[in-house]
């Protein structure tokens, strides 16, 4: 009986050679696609720097000129030392301030949160996010120009983007600049935004306030005796929310040098109707003045707003102002959406805002074909 004979096969040593280095660059993506897993996102950082704005000098307020400004640098910017940045003007709202939507108080929203987590998956361009603290000895400014708060809405406008422009390696042209806010702040981006179009190419609006004239002054006599009940400023500080919102009205849209020690006139008087006081608020209603400003808003790039549902007098004055811009032919974004004044904000500026800047702002610098390289 023969023996079974047992055929051993020999690799050739390049055969072999070529296997173990596939075996490590097998080992390699695997350990690599480990590593990314459990590696931290890359963040941004949030530099709170001061702005001097010359045009809010001399306030009868009393407050200071030199304002804090919140400034978030997207994560390469450390990093990429060449590269200039589209940037966004983000306007916070009626008793909010800067410090509270960059996550150094504890707030209902942390925007520097919700822009690196867009970043990390790969759904925003990068951008440098600034929003100046417009808290004020009336709790809010209203973006406006005063003599009682000082002139806000050139502050923005003008002063803050060129400190910004000279400060950081931003794309200094409007084509790259966005101008967005919520309530107080969607107000401040209609009404400055559509006198500046040379400024901001790009505007997006959540969740807009005081857009439609108030014709009714206070609306009840509980509210006018609240107003006439406020003789100091610990009165004002104890006052209810729409109180304090009469005072900031008035202070931004009605300033009486004359009248201390507020400097500012209300639509009631002792119990009187002004009705010069409410013509003054609402030649500062945006959807008053829209159609004297058609031209500018023609020339922007884009336009977009929403509100929720719930939050039923902004929902109901932004649906106004969709008729009025289709009246008009002006391209824009308009949505309602369910929810309220707050709760799905940060969603909004995930899913809706910052895609539009995305889209609509140009994100990187488009060279002169006649100027020569420095």
């Amino acid at each position: 009986m023969n023996p079974r004979t047992q055929h051993h096969q020999v690799l050739p040593f390049s055969n072999l050679v070529f296997s173990l280095l596939l075996l490590g660059i097998l080992g390699l993506v695997v350990a690599s696609q480990a590593y990314s897993q459990n590696s931290p996102i890359k963040t941004g950082r949030v530099e709170r720097i001061k702005v001097h704005g010359k045009g809010l000098e001399g306030n009868l307020a009393g407050d200071s000129p030199d304002r804090d400004v919140s400034v978030y640098l997207p994560p390469s910017y450390q990093t990429d030392k060449n590269r200039r940045y589209p940037v966004i003007y983000f306007l916070h709202g009626f008793t909010d301030s800067d410090d509270k939507w960059y996550g150094l108080t504890k707030h209902w929203i942390n925007l520097p949160a919700v822009v690196d987590k867009m970043v990390a998956e790969g759904k925003t361009a990068e951008f440098i996010i600034v929003t100046p603290n417009a808290y004020n000895r009336y709790f809010g400014s209203m973006y406006s120009n005063s003599v009682t708060i000082g002139n806000w809405e050139d502050f923005v406008a003008n002063e803050l983007v060129a400190f910004i422009d000279k400060q950081y390696r931003t794309i200094p042209q409007a084509t790259s600049r966005g101008l967005a806010g919520h309530s107080m702040g969607g107000y401040g981006t209609m009404r400055i935004g559509q006198k500046h179009p040379e400024i901001f190419s790009s505007l997006y609006l959540l969740s807009p306030c005081c857009m439609v004239p108030n014709m009714n002054g206070p609306g009840n006599t509980r509210m006018a005796a609240r107003m006439d009940s406020i003789k100091t400023q610990a009165d004002l500080e104890k006052a209810d929310f729409g109180t304090k919102a009469m005072f900031a009205s008035g202070a931004s849209w009605s300033p009486n040098p004359a009248n201390a020690p507020f400097f500012l006139d209300l639509p009631v008087k002792e119990g009187q109707p002004q009705p010069m006081v409410t013509a003054k608020w609402a030649a500062n209603a945006p959807l008053a003045t829209l159609d004297q400003y058609v031209g500018n808003i023609k020339q922007l790039h884009a336009l977009a707003f929403d509100a929720g549902s719930k939050d039923i007098s902004i929902a109901a004055n932004i649906k106004v102002l969709d008729s009025m811009l289709t009246n008009y032919k002006i391209p824009h974004t308009y949505e309602e959406y369910e929810g309220d004044h707050t709760n799905r904000i940060a969603e909004r500026i995930e899913q809706k805002m910052l895609p539009f800047f995305t889209a609509n702002l140009n994100l990187s610098v488009k060279p002169n074909p006649i100027s020569k390289k420095r």
